[in-house]
């Protein structure tokens, strides 16, 4: 299968999940950007993994896990994201084994894997599907500002039905400029809807 690699763009709070954050990573080629919301612990050691130079004081779970990977002999190749069901990615990290070259692929939550995959230095790849279903193609920096928050623009489905194309597109890039990735998925869906009625 044609893997598509990813980069991380950095991580936000969530504007509509209290206590979640925003994971954004990016199709270097075609800047599609894939937004992941994560709990709080796993935006910590994603970050904390980033960085190199900080340590915490006891080992986080990811970190123990990467020891054992590594005392066993093992390291960590790549992610895949494979799947998006119902607004949720489902991943695999696979590892390989130093000694025997034994591959191992284990099925993981995709803030987990993104977790050990920093510590590896190991690439991230998405399918072109996953990529189609959930990216999101704009450029951050040539978004418009508004005065209007988006979560207040839109609250409903029914709202977004009763715009017009443009005016989803106009709120879809606000959404984005507020690092509002939950709702811009919200409207991208209305949008890929009214694509197909129109193919």
């Amino acid at each position: 299968m044609d893997y598509k690699q990813l980069i991380i763009r950095g991580i936000s709070y969530s504007q509509t999940q209290s206590g979640a954050y925003a994971l954004l990573l990016e199709h270097e080629e075609t800047h599609i950007k894939l937004p992941v919301v994560i709990g709080n612990f796993e935006a910590q050691s994603i970050s904390l993994g980033l960085e190199k130079d900080i340590h915490p004081p006891r080992p986080l779970t990811h970190d123990l896990f990467t020891k054992f990977i590594v005392s066993a002999n093992y390291e960590l190749i790549s992610v895949i994201i494979y799947q998006i069901v119902d607004g949720v990615f489902f991943s695999n990290i696979n590892f390989k084994n130093k000694v025997t070259e034994e591959e191992l692929i284990l099925d993981a939550r995709t803030s987990d894997a993104v977790a050990m995959a920093v510590r590896f230095d190991a690439p991230i790849f998405t399918t072109q599907q996953v990529l189609n279903e959930a990216g999101i193609l704009l450029e951050l920096e040539d978004v418009a500002k508004e005065d209007q928050s988006f979560s207040e623009t839109v609250q409903t489905e029914d709202n977004l039905k009763s715009l017009s194309m443009e005016e989803l597109q106009k709120l879809l890039d606000e959404a984005v400029k507020e690092e509002d990735y939950d709702t811009a998925l919200e409207i991208q869906e209305e949008i890929k809807r009214r694509k197909k009625k129109i193919d």
